[in-house]
């Protein structure tokens, strides 16, 4: 497990792993032909976790599903939304309503399987020493499945590229299996999020680093989808590069500020 910033007090370990509320957030946009596979699979790893499903109203079905499977399980529960509203808008209404709900913990995943939920506990299992655990590709043990070389030198690329413009060590800062203690996300103030577009999990990294909570990496196997089609396209790695860009460019901005103020004072610079 690598480790990202901060100060050594912000972890605190969670008093008992099996009365800690634990709830499992997973947007969905036409995974007829994976929810039921992937729910299956989270509550046999993680058996306490409750699943909430965030569905934009898919036209497969998809919210049918959701309502099935949660009448049949009391810990699956559904928020149904009106449109396609994006994966961003999704997780911080699924955060909102496990915050208002009293979880303890609160789980980013996909419905696509391309994150393991036989991985979940490793996840879990870090918060011990962390505020907020990523499942990373790009660390030591590390791998993806079933991508093109040119998809991986892509990522590879755009990670290192993000974190080199905003200054922080986080090797995966774009993944999407997230876990994060509750107290973490009242501390970030969802209001804060740009809860728009792929910059969504980059956002959320750097506020919680920025509030001085602790990130840790934890090795995972990203899978590609077997079924279905991608949300992803061109354009929306380039929204993320432009807003990545952005913030870069204002965070070393606001640090070259506080150096030129540090030696205007006859001090010295504060590090980048």
């Amino acid at each position: 497990m690598t480790e990202a910033t901060t100060r050594p007090e912000a972890a605190r370990p969670l008093v008992d792993h099996e009365e800690t509320r634990i709830l499992v957030c997973i947007p969905t946009y036409n995974e007829a032909l994976n929810l039921e596979g992937i729910v299956g699979r989270l509550r046999t790893a993680v058996p306490s976790a409750e699943v909430l499903v965030v569905d934009d109203n898919s036209p497969d079905g998809t919210g049918q599903i959701a309502d099935r499977m949660a009448t049949a399980d009391a810990n699956v529960h559904v928020l149904h939304r009106v449109g396609k509203e994006g994966l961003a808008a999704a997780y911080v209404a699924a955060f909102r309503w496990g915050l208002e709900r009293g979880y303890d913990v609160l789980v980013e995943m996909d419905a696509d399987g391309s994150h393991r939920p036989e991985e979940l506990p490793r996840l879990l299992a870090a918060l011990d020493r962390a505020d907020m655990v990523k499942g990373s590709r790009w660390v030591p043990g590390g791998s993806v499945v079933n991508w093109p070389k040119s998809r991986e030198y892509l990522s590879r690329a755009g990670n290192l590229y993000t974190r080199l413009m905003l200054g922080v060590p986080v090797k995966d800062i774009t993944g999407g299996f997230n876990v994060f203690r509750a107290q973490t996300l009242r501390d970030i103030g969802l209001d804060n999020i740009a809860a728009a577009g792929y910059f969504f999990q980059t956002d959320m990294t750097l506020h919680t680093i920025e509030t001085g909570h602790r990130v840790a990496e934890v090795p995972i196997t990203f899978e590609e989808r077997q079924f279905g089609e991608s949300k992803l396209d061109s354009s929306i790695f380039f929204e993320s590069l432009a807003r990545t860009t952005g913030r870069g460019l204002k965070r070393r901005g606001a640090q070259l500020r506080r150096v030129v103020g540090d030696r205007r004072r006859g001090g010295s610079s504060l590090n980048a």
